[in-house]
């Protein structure tokens, strides 16, 4: 059986902001560290930083009260730089409201990068 990881990131997240705690610890990853950068630099969570368990290691995820909702998109359908709308629609509560977070051929990103890059991919999640 496979386990997905970056659920269980945005899982926890999510359970620990709706609980109030400002504070979480999730499973390390590179795909977890692009995903954290991103809701980072879009003010969705405060710092982070990895720490060292002898298993793979962790993030201690600082959270700052901003996420409402976030998860992942199963199955990761491919998209087109042209049909980000169709997947806004579906996935955000409102136009300019949240981020897609996509997967490139230049790395992950938010939908609205990869739409100034011209970029398509496959859709991870989704945070607002």
């Amino acid at each position: 059986m496979k386990h997905d990881s970056l659920a269980d990131v945005f899982a926890i997240i999510k359970n620990t902001e709706s609980v109030g705690k400002k504070e979480c610890m999730v499973p390390a990853s590179k795909l977890a560290a692009d995903i954290l950068r991103i809701m980072k630099d879009k003010n969705y969570i405060g710092r982070f930083e990895r720490i060292e368990d002898g298993k793979g290691g962790k993030f201690r995820v600082t959270l700052i009260g901003n996420i409402n909702n976030c998860h992942v998109v199963k199955p990761r359908f491919s998209t087109k730089n042209d049909e980000f709308i169709k997947w806004e629609k579906r996935f955000l509560p409102a136009n300019n409201i949240g981020l897609l977070l996509v997967t490139t051929s230049k790395g992950v990103m938010d939908h609205q990068k990869a739409k100034k890059e011209g970029l398509g991919g496959q859709l991870l999640g989704y945070v607002y």
